[in-house]
């Protein structure tokens, strides 16, 4: 019988759409939360665990009491044991609490939705040879503990259920100033490492610095943009520092992690959020998205741009995206897929296969867009 532990941060993620830059802090979560925001985490966490209902018999559970478990166990009618209760709402005490009494229990993974804050949170509780697996659900994810996507980290755990042999590896748990994010400023920190499973189709590498800067690519990546755009088109500007640059040459402020609408050359709405865009799509207007890659991880949707949540994407039409990116981004992806982890599967199904990337002036490559499966 494998013993699955199992934390949900209930409020990963859940700044994302609406345009909060993170979930840290009671502040942020109550004013995301007046706003309207969805908790996301534990849908992401069910779409995980559904990759192994056809194993129920073959895993037990061991969880928190409520969101933080709980509730996601009696809804799939998995055999579960809640080992420790959770604080309503829950705080980043209760996820170290959880993983000691995890560690006590001697489960042979835990499995954590949340963002890079839960992951320090897990590694400071953790046992050096405890092994891990992180299902994305943060608004940022620089660490290199989570799966590329929450199915990906299902089919990850259906292989070790069924005894498939992986190795260990030693990843990264990186975390941001969130304040200082706020304000257009990165700082990027290691805290340690966490031993996870070694399957490199399934985990997502360690972010890498956006500022590879090859300064003329990113002006000439600009400039074809900027040549293309429409009098009667919003452009919606996506999150990064490639797009940073389509900004810098229009002379417009730029929302380092956000997404600011352009019309004709002019800034319409900085750091629009989800309801923003959709408002903006139902009034008829026409609206593309320029969106970039995330270095050294490959994503595309899901990182840093929640505020391109799956109903964005479908009224928009998948066709409005344009992806920006330098060759050394993509070359630096060895082959791997562009990868989509929106929170929806059956969206990041659809969205597979072959995309247009503009890497310069007049200088386009096809791409293979994936969803953090084996293909």
């Amino acid at each position: 019988m494998f013993n699955l532990g199992l934390i949900i941060n209930p409020f990963a993620g859940i700044g994302g759409r609406v345009g909060l830059k993170g979930s840290d802090g009671d502040a942020i979560r109550a004013q995301a939360l007046a706003m309207g925001a969805p908790k996301l985490a534990p849908s992401k966490a069910g779409i995980c665990l559904e990759q192994i209902l056809d194993l129920k018999n073959d895993f037990k559970v061991f969880t928190v009491s409520g969101e933080m478990g709980e509730n996601l166990c009696e809804q799939l009618a998995l055999n579960f044991e809640v080992v420790v209760n959770a604080n309503e709402p829950s705080t980043f005490e209760d996820t170290e609490n959880a993983v000691k009494a995890l560690n006590a229990h001697g489960v042979d993974l835990i499995l954590f939705a949340g963002g890079d804050g839960t992951a320090r949170n897990v590694f400071q509780a953790a046992d050096e040879s405890q092994m891990v697996l992180g299902i994305p659900a943060g608004v940022k994810i620089h660490s290199g503990v989570y799966a590329v996507s929450p199915e990906a980290a299902g089919l990850l755990l259906h292989d070790m259920i069924t005894g498939k042999v992986l190795s260990l590896v030693s990843s990264d748990v990186m975390d941001i100033d969130e304040e200082a994010f706020r304000g257009g400023v990165v700082k990027a920190k290691r805290y340690g490492y966490l031993n996870v499973p070694g399957a490199l189709e399934y985990i997502q590498a360690v972010k890498s610095g956006g500022k590879e800067v090859e300064e003329l690519v990113l002006d000439d990546i600009a400039a074809e943009v900027i040549e293309s755009m429409e009098d009667d088109v919003y452009y919606v500007i996506g999150s990064g520092s490639t797009c940073a640059a389509i900004m810098a040459q229009l002379g417009l402020d730029n929302t380092l992690l956000g997404s600011d609408i352009v019309f004709q050359e002019k800034l319409f709405k900085q750091d629009a959020i989800e309801s923003d865009l959709l408002e903006l799509i139902d009034s008829g207007a026409k609206v593309k998205f320029v969106i970039t890659v995330i270095g050294g991880q490959g994503h595309i949707l899901g990182r840093g741009n929640h505020q391109l949540s799956p109903e964005v994407i479908r009224r928009a039409g998948w066709e409005n995206f344009d992806i920006v990116a330098t060759k050394t981004k993509l070359n630096a992806l060895s082959g791997r897929p562009l990868l989509t982890d929106t929170g929806d599967s059956e969206l990041d199904h659809s969205l597979q296969g072959s995309k247009r990337v503009i890497t310069g002036y007049r200088d386009y490559v096809i791409c293979r867009v994936g969803f953090g499966n084996k293909e």
